[in-house]
């Protein structure tokens, strides 16, 4: 049985397309010495003298100025009204769930296209993930399909939505920015306001990019960053929640801080809080990385036009790109395989590591982890299709050079 007028082609664009990509990453990243990791901080400001000065003065802990000031230097940045900062990520979206009152009775609506904590921080609070798909152009949840679901399987009762289905609320919607490229958010908020859920924003991914002119997790009712090691700027560890609810973000400080009153020497705590404060030493930190933001923004950007350029012309492959109304901070820079040579991936994968470029597959769908696969769960094809087909390849700012 022979193939169609292009099977010819299409075998031979599979069985080049390894080389191929190689050639490409190669030609863009010529002056970078092997191997090239994914994405690696850079430190090129203040912050041995910050850190150093914590170690000093002895202000090593959640108490210190530069935790104050981290705050400050967030809420300006993002324009929120107020930062919590924390010791992860994870924690910064755990809290901010608790805030937007989530229990173990409910269920939450998350990407199943996402890294673990997303439905983790979720579990933490007892509540159930309840898994929905994505769309192409954003990475991020698709907001036509979720209407129709929910229109589907859904219905508001007394003001809550609630899972017809299982019979349990849904009591908030989680976007997730997938690797910094902004979801529809003005959709998702309708979807939103419609079914009376809580938009929180999983912005671990996307400090430095906006949504038509408006940084992200300042949309949502509560938004979550993360500084891990690997992010576009890193306190180590460390995270933080955005607000702009001035009792939500008192509220926020208050449980970060185990719940602990104010008191000069009492230890009197008024419910179960967290130990999630973030240190000052990283805080220190981070305040001298978040200096360099612009200059970190401007050469993740220039290193994927540069890879945009490279990729143009090559068939089986494209480089993602942030919608006409974003602007990403291009955090971990993406390539989709086309649907016919999907298959090639793990050739791709093998091939590039094998030359001393690290690459890697996007996250196995959360749906199919063994603690989360009974958990309900919308068609999930386009997410199915993005696992298969997407790879992120080098993205450290220093890529391209320093300014």
């Amino acid at each position: 049985m022979t193939g169609g007028p292009d099977s010819s082609e299409t075998v031979q664009t599979a069985s080049d397309l390894p080389s191929r990509i190689v050639d490409m990453l190669d030609a863009c990243l010529a002056d970078a010495e092997r191997p090239v990791p994914l994405h690696k901080p850079v430190f090129e400001g203040n912050e041995w003298d910050y850190v150093k000065e914590c170690i000093d003065t002895e202000w090593v802990s959640t108490v210190g100025g530069y935790v104050d000031r981290l705050e400050n230097d967030l809420a300006d940045y993002t324009g929120a009204d107020h930062a919590v900062v924390t010791v992860n990520g994870t924690a910064a979206l755990h809290v901010s769930l608790r805030l937007a009152g989530v229990t173990s009775e409910d269920e939450v609506l998350v990407p199943a296209l996402s890294f673990v904590a997303t439905a983790n921080a979720v579990a933490y609070l007892g509540a159930t993930p309840h898994f929905v798909d994505s769309e192409e152009q954003t990475l991020g949840l698709d907001p036509e399909k979720l209407g129709a679901y929910l229109d589907d399987i859904a219905e508001v009762r007394d003001g809550t939505c609630v899972n017809t289905q299982t019979g349990h609320p849904i009591k908030a919607l989680v976007p997730m920015h997938a690797y910094g490229h902004p979801v529809a958010l003005d959709a998702l908020q309708e979807v939103a306001e419609r079914y009376h859920l809580t938009l929180v924003e999983d912005a671990a991914e996307s400090l430095g990019s906006l949504y038509k002119g408006t940084h992200t997790g300042t949309i949502g009712r509560l938004g979550a960053l993360s500084f891990n090691g690997n992010k576009t700027i890193t306190t180590g560890g460390g995270g933080a929640i955005l607000t702009n609810d001035d009792e939500l973000a008192d509220e926020a400080l208050h449980l970060v801080r185990v719940a602990k009153e104010d008191h000069e020497w009492e230890y009197f705590h008024d419910q179960t809080g967290y130990n999630y404060r973030m240190p000052n030493l990283n805080a220190a930190l981070g305040c001298a990385q978040l200096e360099q933001m612009p200059s970190f923004l401007d050469r993740k950007r220039a290193l994927a036009e540069r890879y945009r350029d490279a990729f143009a012309g090559v068939d089986g492959v494209s480089f993602f790109t942030e919608r006409e109304d974003t602007r990403s901070n291009y955090w971990l820079n993406v390539l989709l395989l086309d649907e016919n040579v999907a298959d090639r991936r793990d050739a791709v994968l093998e091939a590039t590591n094998e030359a001393g470029l690290m690459t890697r597959p996007t996250w196995q769908l959360l749906s199919s982890l063994p603690m989360y696969e009974d958990c309900p769960r919308m068609d999930l094809s386009t997410a199915e299709s993005l696992e298969r087909r997407l790879i992120n390849i080098p993205s450290t700012p220093i890529l391209v050079g320093t300014r």
